[in-house]
């Protein structure tokens, strides 16, 4: 293992904040995989799910095993990681400006362009012009805060990777992926190992997350060029590994298993091909995710548990007035899987109380929550 350390600018004198990268086998070797955690700097099941990957990798790599190369980055969020406020963590929103950490990340579609001018009838020709394109007009994003650079940065290690993992959970959930529609069957072995009950797709999410920056210009660029042979050069998704709460040193284990179990579906880890088990859930479109919000507020009391299946009409949750007692039913208005929910008992009016993947709502905008 080689372990590099990146310095984030500071945005006052006296601070520091550092990356950490670790890189598993031989430089550019193929397949490649990318894998962060934690870029919701209080999602703490993708950081010891790369505890446990790092100790098997680092036995992997020993005993010769690796055909690809691996990049681990275990904490990718050291700026949301020290933030706290009157002592709870907070990692999913920059303190300074309120932004998303794994929201607004460099659009690099705006250079496709520009790089589709030197497409030729050559696959692999392209794949390589493509990454360079891509890093050049990375390398021209200004970065002036240090959330700027922390995505900048994150952004240029994944950028030439052939598969990218990012490590996320939800307040209290089931697991589930969500990916880009071109890379559904490439993330299926993936879903059926952690044992996911939703996988959810689309083109564009809205908000430009991490996983989309780095794969849908590869998308966009075939769509734009169709007499040109462009591969897509980059399936990125992000895992939700069940709940903020749900840490503990067998799930970790468990996890790390399966994902290294895709490893060597991808040939990146050599041996035989694991055996996939069935496959809990088909993907659904993003579009047809199903938010549930608090028309007021109250006491919050669910009456499903997440990745449990539900119907049409059935109540999911009751929000009881403290001052009257009366309860009013939240239903869902499609049928799917309950697959996360809020950690917070008290709803406030407009506030989301959970999701529900299924198959007949059509949302647009953003679709993913703020």
């Amino acid at each position: 293992m080689l372990t590099e350390t990146i310095a984030i600018p500071a945005a006052a004198p006296g601070t520091a904040h550092h990356l950490t990268v670790q890189r598993f086998g031989r430089a550019g070797a193929r397949p490649c995989v990318y894998i962060q955690a934690a870029l919701h700097a209080d999602e703490i099941p993708g950081m010891i799910c790369a505890q446990a990957l790092r100790r098997e990798l680092l036995a992997i790599e020993a005993a010769g095993h690796l055909q690809g190369e691996v990049v681990l980055v275990p904490v990718a969020n050291p700026l949301g990681l020290g933030q706290q406020v009157l002592g709870q963590p907070v990692g999913r929103f920059a303190l300074g400006d309120g932004g998303n950490f794994n929201r607004d990340f460099p659009d690099l579609c705006v250079s496709l362009s520009r790089i589709g001018e030197n497409l030729a009838d050559a696959p692999q020709h392209n794949l390589a012009i493509i990454r360079e394109g891509l890093a050049a007009a990375l390398s021209e994003v200004p970065a002036l805060t240090p959330a700027q650079h922390l995505k900048k940065t994150l952004m240029g290690i994944a950028l030439g990777c052939d598969v990218v993992l990012d490590l996320h959970c939800d307040a209290e959930a089931a697991m589930h992926l969500y990916t880009h529609t071109a890379s559904a069957e490439i993330f299926a072995p993936l879903a059926a190992l952690l044992g996911a009950r939703a996988i959810l797709l689309a083109e564009v999410s809205g908000g430009d997350p991490f996983d989309e920056a780095l794969s849908r210009p590869w998308f966009d660029l075939a769509r734009a060029f169709p007499g040109q042979p462009v591969p897509f050069g980059c399936h990125s998704v992000t895992v939700e590994l069940r709940g903020q709460r749900d840490v503990g040193h067998e799930t970790a284990t468990a996890d790390a298993a399966a994902i290294l179990a895709f490893l060597r579906h991808l040939g990146v880890i050599a041996g035989a091909l694991p055996t996939l088990p069935p496959a809990l859930c088909s993907a659904t479109a993003l579009e047809a995710s199903e938010p549930l919000i608090a028309p007021f507020a109250g006491i919050l009391v669910y009456r499903r548990e997440v990745g449990e299946d539900v119907g049409a009409g059935d109540v999911v949750a009751e929000i009881v007035d403290p001052l009257t007692g009366e309860t009013t039913p939240v239903a869902a208005a499609s049928g799917g899987v309950f697959y996360a929910r809020s950690a917070l008992r008290f709803a406030v009016p407009g506030s989301r109380l959970g999701k529900i993947a299924g198959t007949r709502m059509t949302r647009s905008g953003r679709l993913l929550s703020p």
